[in-house]
């Protein structure tokens, strides 16, 4: 059996009750390399065989694991965030099929939404304002990993929607520049999100047009994501779920 897990953004406590329980009953781990909090992997039971995947390719991890099942060991893939968003489990969970090799998934606290917890100037950010956007673009800028035209930044960004933008954070000049090309104003709000939840977490705060000077200020180049929109600028409509004008299923009108 193969358990796949979100680890969760970063702090160890983000992990789920499932997946902490998993992890601890686990005879192998397998675990994403430094983006994964090392104080989870001390939650392993005695005797746990441990294997960084950063240094491994999906063959070897499939070596992993075969040898695991044929021991009648329970193997467990520990991934960052929710495994989900950029976890290419895809793949994995295909070769598991042709193994018939049984398997599930636990989902885990993705880094978007770590990211919004951090953002402590607004007391942490909600990124669907009424008003503002009712939509949620993430994605990636494409590099050696490359992504469909049809998902180029500039094409999202003509959406003018609230944007979080994984795997970017190496390319922000190059970034920005497309967001505003895609028709964000230079004094759209925009931050970065250094290693949420982690002791080291660090956000910045600007525009699009500042946003390459922070990073470069600050020396961030990876393990950030870049927060774009409207949703930042503290200004929105009261939501109708609230409104004592407002009747649903559960609550008249009351005004």
């Amino acid at each position: 059996m193969v358990h796949f897990v979100g680890a969760g953004c970063g702090a160890p406590d983000l992990i789920t009750l499932r997946g902490l329980r998993l992890l601890q009953q686990a005879d192998v781990v397998i675990y994403a390399g430094s983006l994964v909090n090392p104080a989870l992997l001390a939650e392993a039971k005695p005797g746990c065989q441990l294997h960084n995947s950063a240094s491994m390719t999906l063959e070897q991890v499939m070596e992993v694991i075969q040898a695991a099942e044929a021991q009648g060991l329970v193997t467990l893939r520990l991934h960052t965030g929710d495994p989900c968003l950029y976890g290419a489990i895809r793949e994995q969970i295909d070769q598991l099929e042709q193994l018939g090799i049984p398997y599930d998934l636990t989902p885990g606290v993705s880094s978007f939404c770590g990211a919004a917890a951090a953002l402590g100037h607004l007391g942490g950010a909600e990124y669907t304002l009424p008003g503002v956007s009712q939509s949620v673009i993430i994605t990636r800028m494409a590099g050696r990993t490359p992504v469909p035209e049809r998902e180029s930044i500039p094409a999202l960004a003509a959406h003018r929607a609230t944007m979080v933008i994984f795997l970017s954070a190496g390319m922000i000049p190059a970034l920005t520049g497309q967001l505003l090309e895609g028709g964000y104003p230079p004094e759209t709000p925009a931050a970065i999100v250094y290693k949420a939840s982690w002791p080291e977490e660090k956000t910045l705060v600007g525009t699009l047009e500042t946003l390459p000077a922070l990073a470069q200020e600050n020396g961030i180049s990876k393990t950030a994501l870049i927060l774009v929109g409207e949703f930042l600028s503290g200004g929105y409509d009261r939501s109708k779920l609230y409104d004592p004008g407002f009747s649903h299923g559960f609550r008249g009108a009351s005004q």
